[in-house]
């Protein structure tokens, strides 16, 4: 491959490798369409005042999690009683699985992979109920709870939006979710993407999650905010669910570079909103962009990234490694997500030019390809005349 990417860093690991790992080989300047990121927050005024403060971010001691928690609550008037923070999402779901998860799982396919690969890292049984393809990959919440109650799961989870096809849920719909499982031993509600959502006004399930007993929602900030280098998540539930996490997670858990972001948060609501505003702009035209590519199905999404099915007998993997090499513009196939195959792959929403670079190198790579299956053709056509179909 060009630029000394090597194609083995993906088959290491059930997730992508990372923008580090990929530019230590030689890369080049990546566009990152893999990393679901906010592109437009924090603001290059906000990195600048990062950056006047980075000496002292770096060199002292963060505050304890408890007075960083009191200020995260009071920026989303929350009752500090119901949270925990911690060191990204994942760390969350690691100690979820430890404290709460004791026999079975239940989890629609496909979705995150820490979902279904900590509880079997853990020996728990996971029951995967299969989001079926020709139902656009919608998550029936009626079909899930009879699933559900058939297998004896003790504990269920939800993505919603989900990742990687950003299909949402109505709130009504999962608050009937939380209300049908209360006899479970927990019941998960995972809002990772919550913020991009805009079919609703208040699309979150957290103030329910605090007043009952078995509901847990989780929460990214670091998806939200664009910065996901700073290891940052959160947990909302009723104060003794809350408070078992907070008596299990390191005093120190947070980062001072964490702890700087979350006291700035309250100064910058309106360029946060704005952020939003603008991406979902962007969604819509980049969803609009690919349609008109030939032999790609692009699926609805109300997250801040857009799945697209490869038709053409098209593999991912190629794809991927034609756009890293040739166009230095980095991808996430879905070959190695369970319920997925390499047709399909999970593109993040980025602003217009990005779009236009990532449009150019997928006409190149069919270009490309048709013209090597159609040799005594190559000199007389440009593209070939493919039907593209939208769902």
């Amino acid at each position: 491959m060009r630029h000394g990417v090597d194609s083995g860093l993906f088959q290491q690991t059930a997730h992508s490798p990372s923008y580090f790992e990929l530019s230590r080989t030689g890369a080049g300047e990546l566009v990152d369409f893999c990393i679901p990121c906010n592109p437009y927050f924090p603001t290059p005024q906000m990195f600048e005042e990062l950056s006047k403060n980075l000496e002292a971010v770096l060199k002292f001691y963060p505050s304890d999690s408890t007075k960083i928690a009191a200020q995260l609550s009071s920026v989303l008037g929350l009752n500090p009683a119901t949270i925990a923070m911690s060191n990204g999402s994942t760390e969350l779901i690691t100690w979820m699985d430890h404290m709460w998860i004791h026999e079975s799982v239940a989890i629609p396919i496909p979705t995150f992979g820490r979902w279904t690969d900590q509880p079997m890292e853990s020996n728990k049984r996971v029951d995967m109920f299969l989001l079926q393809e020709s139902n656009n990959f919608e998550l029936d919440v009626d079909e899930y709870i009879k699933f559900i109650r058939a297998r004896g799961s003790r504990v269920a989870v939800i993505c919603n939006p989900n990742n990687p096809d950003g299909g949402y849920l109505p709130r009504r719909e999962i608050v009937r979710f939380m209300d049908e499982l209360s006899d479970l031993d927990l019941v998960v509600i995972d809002e990772s993407f919550i913020d991009f959502v805009e079919v609703e006004r208040v699309p979150s399930v957290a103030a329910e999650a605090s007043i009952r007993p078995n509901v847990v929602v989780l929460k990214s900030l670091g998806k939200n905010f664009g910065l996901h280098g700073i290891r940052f998540g959160y947990l909302v539930a009723n104060p003794g669910l809350a408070g078992k996490m907070r008596q299990i997670l390191p005093k120190w858990n947070l980062n001072s570079l964490a702890e700087t972001v979350v006291f700035m948060l309250a100064e910058h609501e309106a360029e946060y909103a704005e952020s939003l505003r603008l991406l979902s702009r962007d969604r819509y035209r980049m969803g609009m962009e690919l349609s008109r590519l030939p032999d790609l199905t692009v699926y609805s999404s109300q997250a801040n990234f857009l799945l697209v099915k490869l038709g053409g007998g098209i593999d991912g993997r190629e794809l991927r490694d034609h756009l890293l090499s040739r166009h230095q513009v980095f991808i996430r196939e879905c070959g190695n997500k369970l319920g997925m195959t390499s047709k399909f792959a999970r593109l993040v929403v980025r602003p217009e030019h990005d779009v236009d670079r990532l449009v150019e190198g997928i006409r190149d790579f069919t270009q490309a390809r048709w013209t090597n299956d159609h040799p005594s053709h190559s000199s007389h056509s440009s593209e070939p005349s493919l039907l593209m179909h939208s769902a």
